[in-house]
């Protein structure tokens, strides 16, 4: 993997949750400067255009290339193979056996005959 690889989350890159902070805190500081009185109540609206501005600073001016650098395929070697089937074979065994003694209990468990009541 590639180092951009690694700093997405759920395909997205960081910059998108930049931008979805800065909405985030700009609708909260909004909704609590919708309650102040005066210059207060004003200040929301700059800080919404300030948002904006910072949004299209952000969508239209990116750091990286939209499309990724081809990467290297990594080929993948499994150096415990034999040993891996030798572990599955004697774990497949030991099932085995401990079914057919688990059957052969349930199968010969004597069955005791009901005694008769005399008259």
């Amino acid at each position: 993997m590639s180092s951009r690889m690694a700093s997405t989350v759920l395909g997205v890159g960081t910059g998108v949750f930049v931008i979805a902070v800065i909405w985030v805190v700009t609708l909260l500081s909004c909704i609590l400067l919708s309650r102040a009185s005066g210059a207060a109540r004003l200040s929301s609206i700059a800080l919404f255009f300030l948002a904006v501005i910072i949004t299209l600073i952000l969508v239209f001016f990116p750091r990286a290339s939209e499309t990724p650098s081809p990467e290297k395929e990594v080929q993948i070697v499994d150096s415990f193979f034999i040993g891996r089937y030798v572990f599955l074979s004697l774990i497949s065994v030991i099932f085995l056996g401990s079914l057919f003694l688990a059957l052969s209990y349930y199968i010969l468990e004597p069955v005791y005959a009901k005694p008769l009541r005399l008259r």
